[in-house]
């Protein structure tokens, strides 16, 4: 199994920045995604990272995944941050085909999230 925990949350200002940090136990062979989830909202799909990039179109130009290999860890640098952007963030590894890259259930592992709070 795949273990994943996020870091890199917390409370900022709309305009602001932060960047979240997901560390994986192991090497994966995975593709890597972003979710996120606001109270009485569905999970929505943010980024992921296989081949390419892929983004939702309401993070596209702001939010920006990287990975570095050497350790494991994937990033997602989050700019230009809205108040409709408060959610507990999710990392998620698995192997979904390109068109469902968007589909949570695609993925088998998930970290316990990092809350991101974005004040007006």
């Amino acid at each position: 199994q795949v273990q994943l925990v996020e870091s890199g949350g917390g409370l900022v200002q709309a305009g602001g920045s932060l960047r979240l940090s997901c560390a994986a136990s192991t090497r994966t062979f995975f593709f890597m995604g972003w979710f996120r989830q606001a109270p009485g909202k569905e999970r929505e799909f943010v980024a992921a990272s296989g081949v390419n990039t892929y983004y939702a179109d309401s993070v596209k130009g702001r939010f920006t995944i990287s990975r570095d290999n050497a350790k494991n860890t994937v990033y997602l640098q989050m700019n230009s941050l809205k108040p409709e952007d408060t959610a507990l963030y999710y990392c998620a590894a698995g192997r979904p085909t390109a068109e469902l890259v968007a589909v949570y259930t695609e993925y088998k592992y998930w970290g316990q999230g990092t809350q991101v709070t974005v004040s007006s």
